[in-house]
């Protein structure tokens, strides 16, 4: 786990950079490792790997990261070998309000030395191709009753960033014509992980280290608006300026 790379992301946030061969890996930071690159030919017209292998390929092309769940038991090491052993723990149709979806659960094992660091949950769902027209769901409002609230902002440099480090090709990310044009947003989306991995060191300032975190994307947020981290009790969300909640979590700390 090259600390180049964690260190980087510090950089990218702007948080002080303190990592170095040796120090434990901040929370979610492991999503900048493991990460399997396809050859163009592998790739959908959104820049995401196509369906099949590991996730089954349900008929769905479009690929979103619902929420997830992560259970923290020691932490990673940076500068240290490490694996990764996944498997699909469900996979389902289903017809929501938009049409079909395809839900996929998979479940992700982190191990240095043969001893469990980290095991994670990820929820991915699927849907049809995007159509520009395609009526906007309706976003949950999200709470006004934080007692904690820092204010974060999203580049088009961070975004851009943010895809590299995690070898994320979705265009939303980065090109705002694709976004605009072919999915309907209004602007660049902000990774869904991006916001979680905001939470998450949010939570650590504030409760200290993580036994569990869990989080669900409600709502895209673009990247010209400012997102509001909020948090009460063991409640984390992110509200947007017109008061919709992009995300819900939950922090246990150790």
């Amino acid at each position: 786990m090259d600390p180049a790379r964690a260190a980087a992301m510090q950089i990218a946030m702007g948080m002080e950079v303190d990592i170095a061969d040796g120090s434990p890996l901040p929370p979610f930071f492991h999503q900048l490792y493991f990460w399997k690159p396809q050859p163009p030919a592998g790739l959908g017209r959104d820049g995401h790997p196509q369906v099949g292998g590991l996730i089954p390929d349900l008929g769905l092309p479009r690929r979103m990261w619902a929420g997830g769940r992560l259970s923290f038991e020691t932490p990673l090491i940076v500068g240290r070998e490490a694996q990764r052993h996944s498997v699909v723990e469900e996979a389902t149709h289903k017809h929501g309000r938009s049409g079909p979806l395809g839900l996929v659960t998979l479940r992700h094992e982190y191990r240095q030395n043969d001893v469990l660091c980290l095991s994670e949950w990820q929820d991915l769902v699927y849907r049809q191709a995007a159509s520009p027209h395609a009526p906007i769901p309706v976003a949950p409002e999200a709470r006004t009753d934080e007692s904690d609230r820092r204010d974060v902002t999203f580049d088009t440099t961070l975004l851009f960033r943010y895809s590299a480090l995690t070898f994320n090709g979705h265009r939303i990310h980065y090109d705002l014509n694709y976004a605009h044009d072919v999915e309907g947003y209004d602007g660049l989306v902000v990774h869904g992980p991006l916001l979680a991995q905001n939470l998450m060191l949010m939570a650590t300032d504030l409760i200290g280290p993580l036994a569990e975190f869990s989080f669900r994307a409600t709502s895209p947020l673009m990247h010209y608006e400012t997102a509001t981290l909020c948090r009460k009790d063991s409640d984390f969300w992110v509200r947007a300026p017109d008061g919709r909640q992009c995300m819900s979590a939950v922090a246990v700390a150790l």
